[in-house]
Parts: structure tokens; sequence; C-alpha cells
């Protein structure tokens, strides 16, 4: 039987004033997304609720695999005067939004029932081999 577990990325960030977001329902429908990095430690996948962002070689790996329950959108990313005090210099990579839209404990990518983000053993795999140090896991019930 396959197994999945329920992810908690990094939250290097938060949504940005460029976020375009209907805060009437729960969670937030967001249509435009901008994150805007306030210190990154370094992971290939990023959140702040509800909304899950990834670099290009992640979303590259994710890509090579066809998993399900899961598309990428484009994403602004900016960063604070925080991030540049902290990081003076630093470049950053590519980022995309990953937008959860399957089934969780069915597709490799769903919400669980307190909207936090479940993925299959197979998509755990593959953040493993990129870099989720800060990323809490725990198995998906």
């Amino acid at each position: 039987m396959a197994r999945y577990f329920v992810v908690e990325p990094e939250v290097a960030g938060e949504l940005g004033a460029d976020t375009v977001m209907d805060s009437s329902v729960h969670p937030p429908r967001v249509s435009r997304l901008h994150y805007e990095l306030n210190g990154w430690l370094g992971d290939d996948l990023l959140e702040s609720f509800p909304c899950y962002v990834v670099t290009e070689r992640c979303k590259t790996a994710l890509e090579k695999e066809g998993f399900t329950g899961y598309s990428v959108a484009p994403v602004k990313v900016t960063v604070s005067d925080t991030f540049r005090e902290l990081y003076p210099g630093r470049s950053l990579p590519t980022f995309h939004w990953l937008k959860v839209n399957g089934t969780a404990g069915k597709d490799d990518f769903g919400l669980a029932k307190d909207h936090r983000l479940a993925v299959s053993e197979g998509v755990l795999r593959v953040l493993k081999s990129l870099s989720i140090e800060h990323c809490d896991i725990d198995d998906f019930h």
C-alpha cells in the first residue's frame, strides 16, 4: 500500500503586496502570487499559507517523475529589506508557484483536511534528494 506524508516546508517569507487573493473563503483562494523573502535557509520547497513555492531544480525534478495532483505557475519573488541585510548580494534561483490540486492520500500531491501539504512516498524521495533541511515531515493518516 502506498505511503503518504505531511510536509511542512520552510516559511522563508510572506505573501507580498502584489498577491491577489479572495480571503472570503478558507483557505483563501489565490489567483496571483507574490512571495516576499525575508530570510531563506536554502530549501527547495517553501511555504506561506496557503501557497507553496519551489525552486527551478525542484520543478524540473518533479516534472521528470510525472507526479499527479499539482501544476506549476509563475510567481513574483522579491526580497525584503531584512533579507538584503541578512544576505547582501545573495543571488536567488528561479522560483515557481506549486499549485496543489490533488486529493490527499490518492494523488502524489494533495492537501490534508487541516490544509497541510500531503505527498506520496515518491514525491518525498525526490524532495529529500534536493534540499528540505528545514521541513517537518510526519506520516499522513
